[in-house]
């Protein structure tokens, strides 16, 4: 017995490169990845969505932007 599945979430990977700045907690260099997000219901895409995420090379912890 299977179940379907209705609604899927998948991301991406569109381009990395390094941010310029440094992690506050270890010092490392920061890398930013940007992602496209695409939301399906039953196979059909809803919307899409670009989003950036911020992580250190050190110590490998997600960052947040400041605004």
């Amino acid at each position: 017995m299977g179940a379907m599945q209705i609604f899927d979430v998948r991301d991406k990977l569109v381009r990395k490169e390094g941010e310029g700045s440094f992690c506050p907690c270890c010092g490392g260099p920061v890398m930013a990845m940007d992602y496209d997000s695409h939301l399906y219901f039953c196979f059909i895409p809803v919307s899409r969505k670009n989003k950036r995420k911020l992580s250190c090379l050190v110590c490998s912890r997600r960052l947040v932007p400041a605004q």
